[in-house]
């Protein structure tokens, strides 16, 4: 009878399977779903995962079957709830080991989800010099409100790139982010400060930081009571520890769009691997997609990610395409980006020169 085996103590999480990649048909037919509407569940019935519709039928069409291990959701999952629908943009959910919700969703959402944040790097760049004279205007008001204490997490997030930071993560996992650092991961001198602390997945951080103006609010952080590092003090001169939600709130009111905290990775990924790229020789086809390898690599680790991560995520296709063809050996900044630093121009050119060329080939095309 086919099924998926039930979870053992030693079984690994399964492989994704590997399918190919959706195309334009799949992207249109998706449907929002939510995980509240009636789906399909799991059970273990005689050692092995079997699968039940919303009536409580046992499913037994191959077809079906297929879809669902193609999923691979973890043997350790709770409370798994299946999307009927083949094309819900939401096609699993379940609880982990530490009781934490997680997603599966359709190949064609991650794919549009991509698209349209790399297609945000554009917008980005011509907001980005707007961004930073917002924050060293606001790291240089009196007191400690909330803007000061933003701005100085802004600027390190653009220095560091380190996460932003979850509650739940420091709570559950003890790995913290910007937000949620603690004054026990700081050692301050006169004019530098070094942040060591465990992130995500468990990955080690060791920053310098020898930005004066930074120094000077961390400093004044560090005299508020609290274990948290970074705090505001509102107008009636209560104290309330700064998150995520503060950070991309006031990204959204200096800059006037909807960006957050997640950008500035992304857009550091992209002109970290340019930056790589730029420096090698015209080489062939091979030689090229091995340089790319070696760069993914070491951006990822500026990142703290994991290469196939980095790549998927983090690094705009463009960049890796325009050195494989040639193309970022040839390319020049333009006026328009000369208040961005060298590398981040020349990125912003390249994605002004693909959108030039894709709507050229879009005209031809009709």
């Amino acid at each position: 009878m086919p099924g998926t085996p039930a979870p053992t103590a030693t079984q690994a999480t399964p492989r994704r399977r590997q399918r190919p990649a959706p195309d334009a048909d799949a992207c249109e037919q998706l449907r929002y779903v939510s995980d509240t509407q009636p789906g399909y569940t799991r059970r273990a019935v005689n050692g092995r995962f079997a699968y039940f519709d919303t009536r409580g039928t046992r499913i037994r069409d191959r077809a079906r079957i297929e879809r669902i291990n193609a999923l691979a959701i973890p043997p350790a999952y709770t409370d798994v709830w299946i999307c009927p629908d083949p094309y819900g943009h939401l096609q699993a959910t379940g609880r982990d080991a530490r009781g934490r919700k997680q997603y599966r969703y359709h190949a064609a959402w991650r794919m549009m989800r991509d698209t349209h944040k790399y297609a945000r790097m554009a917008d980005f760049a011509r907001a980005l010099p707007k961004i930073r004279t917002r924050v060293t205007r606001d790291l240089q008001r009196p007191g400690m409100p909330r803007e000061k204490v933003a701005a100085a997490l802004v600027r390190l997030l653009d220095r560091t790139l380190v996460r932003i930071g979850s509650p739940e993560y420091a709570r559950e996992n003890r790995s913290y982010g910007l937000t949620t650092l603690r004054k026990q991961h700081l050692a301050l001198d006169a004019d530098r400060m070094r942040l060591r602390f465990r992130g995500k997945s468990g990955v080690e951080h060791d920053v310098d930081i020898d930005d004066p103006r930074i120094v000077r609010v961390v400093r004044r952080c560090m005299d508020l009571p609290g274990h948290e590092l970074f705090q505001y003090v509102d107008e009636c001169g209560e104290r309330h520890a700064i998150g995520s939600t503060d950070i991309n709130a006031y990204l959204r009111e200096i800059s006037g769009t909807g960006f957050t905290a997640k950008d500035y990775r992304t857009w550091a990924g992209s002109v970290l691997a340019l930056g790589v790229l730029r420096q090698i020789p015209p080489c062939n086809l091979t030689s090229a997609r091995r340089h790319v390898v070696d760069t993914v690599r070491q951006v990822a680790d500026l990142l703290r990610n994991t290469p196939a991560v980095c790549r998927k995520c983090y690094i705009h296709p463009v960049v890796l395409e325009a050195f494989e063809t040639g193309t970022l050996a040839t390319l020049e900044p333009l006026r328009q980006h000369r208040r961005l630093k060298a590398d981040e121009a020349l990125f912003a050119s390249l994605l002004h020169h693909h959108a030039r060329t894709a709507r050229a080939g879009s005209r031809r095309t009709r």
